[in-house]
């Protein structure tokens, strides 16, 4: 009998940008933080075990929070650590590296806990909305075909902020609705003409209904051995040119599998506006926002009672 699918979080990060650690910061009546309510998200599409990577240098204070308010919730919880030795057979972490290893190298971090399950990842301070946890759950159930992904894809409008600029992962979508490729763009903002980002000095307008990639994936347990491999391969040069800073994020695998003709990532979509705390001054919007979620009935007055 196939496993079911199973959530991972990524949580690990400090969010330079934002200047704390946003992953716990309370954005709920009860203290919730934002990953709170999308594990109650998943819960209520079909997720009944969550694996969350988090680094040990957090572990304290996220157990404290988070982990303590967690133990109430009716899932299963399981713990990854994503920590700057884990590496590859016949790699060692390069003197004075102290920086991540990026989003690809976290889910690689968690391959013991999600233990061969179909899984969908997401980020820790990302608040997606219902929809997209149903259907993400939905198509892992329904899916048999081991090298058949899939992700969610948002409108960029929906995924904006007006206090500085983004990084989104912009998404060629072919004619069957299958993604063809992630251009990542690494300074998008909002201006009085509308959207822009910025590359080599030149601002390049973009439409607000482009689909772009807020990290919420669909793999099979195939990708965990895809990126384990992928990584090495990725290590081998990044790490004669950029040994200090280079890191090894999703859409570079994704974009690979897809490029070879191995793997397939169907585009599923939500009507939901996406929340997030990139920056200090975002978060009275996302508070405002699930106070009036919770005044509608869509979320009870405290997560975990």
């Amino acid at each position: 009998m196939a496993k079911k699918p199973v959530l991972v979080v990524m949580a690990a990060g400090m969010g330079s940008r934002y200047g704390g650690l946003k992953q716990i910061d309370p954005v709920g009546s009860q203290g919730e933080a934002i990953l709170d309510y999308s594990i109650y998200d998943a819960h209520q599409a079909g997720f009944d075990t969550v694996v969350i990577i988090i680094k040990e240098a957090i572990k304290k204070d996220f157990m404290e929070t988070v982990g303590k308010r967690l133990e109430k919730a009716p899932v299963e919880i399981r713990y990854a650590y994503q920590e700057l030795p884990n590496l590859p057979e016949g790699y060692t972490v390069p003197e004075g590296r102290t920086k991540p290893w990026g989003t690809a190298h976290a889910v690689f971090c968690a391959k013991e806990a999600i233990d061969g399950a179909p899984f969908a990842v997401i980020n820790a301070d990302d608040y997606y909305g219902k929809a997209a946890f149903k259907v993400i759950y939905d198509a892992l159930a329904a899916t048999t075909d081991p090298y058949a992904y899939c992700m969610v894809g948002y409108e960029l409008g929906k995924t904006v902020t007006e206090n500085g600029s983004v990084a989104r992962g912009v998404c060629q979508i072919d004619d069957k609705g299958y993604l063809a490729e992630v251009i990542e763009r690494t300074s998008i903002e909002t201006y009085e003409g509308g959207i822009r980002y910025l590359e080599d000095g030149v601002y390049t307008d973009v439409a607000p209904e482009t689909i772009v990639s807020m990290n919420m994936w669909g793999f099979m347990p195939s990708f965990l051995d895809e990126i384990e491999g992928r990584f090495a391969a990725f290590l081998k040069d990044a790490l004669k040119v950029n040994p200090i800073k280079c890191e090894f994020f999703l859409p570079l695998p994704i974009t690979q599998l897809i490029k070879e003709g191995k793997a397939t990532f169907k585009v599923l979509s939500s009507p939901d506006r996406w929340f997030g705390v990139t920056y200090a001054a975002d978060k009275p919007t996302v508070v405002a926002a699930l106070k009036a979620m919770t005044e509608e009935g869509k979320y009870p007055d405290g997560l975990w009672k």
